[in-house]
């Protein structure tokens, strides 16, 4: 017995769904339950509010059921709502827009490693800092890129050794 289902790739706002577009007029051909499916994704992407979510809504046709996969939003999104600003700064390396202390930089690493899955958050952290670099974010107070140097030196061992 062959499930005829459909996927729908949309892009939210973390926790704010709505049975508009873009997802009410690709649901509703679909004879699904759109405010169950919204309410879904909102309880899945709470965690994510105020920034652009990649989700995937997969329908079978013939029964109705839906499952909801919530991607990981961006690297930068997710140092900017850390950081509490906007957008990173239109100087890097000159003009630093925000600081994020290195436990900040941890829980990014470790959202992002959610999708990579990678066995050394020490390289995900890297790449976190490196994006720091060029958004002007500061880390621990200092310029991301002597943070850089000093996790590669070990200075920060002490935080991958828990994971």
């Amino acid at each position: 017995m062959s499930s005829n289902k459909q996927v729908i790739d949309v892009l939210v706002s973390g926790g704010e769904a709505t049975a508009g577009p873009p997802l009410g007029p690709k649901l509703g051909p679909l004879g699904v339950n759109v405010k169950a499916v919204v309410d879904k994704i909102n309880e899945l992407t709470k965690d994510f509010r105020g920034m652009k979510v990649p989700v995937k809504v997969i329908v079978d046709v013939d029964t109705k059921e839906f499952e909801v996969e919530v991607g990981i939003p961006t690297v930068s999104a997710l140092i900017a709502k850390e950081a509490g600003i906007e957008k990173g700064s239109s100087e890097p390396g000159r003009v630093y827009v925000g600081n994020l202390s290195f436990e900040q930089v941890l829980k990014i690493s470790r959202i992002v490693n959610q999708k990579l899955k990678l066995d050394n958050l020490k390289s995900v952290a890297l790449q976190v800092i490196g994006t720091c670099v060029s958004m002007g974010i500061k880390v621990d107070g200092k310029d991301p890129k002597v943070v850089t140097k000093e996790v590669k030196e070990g200075l920060y061992d002490k935080y991958f050794t828990e994971s």
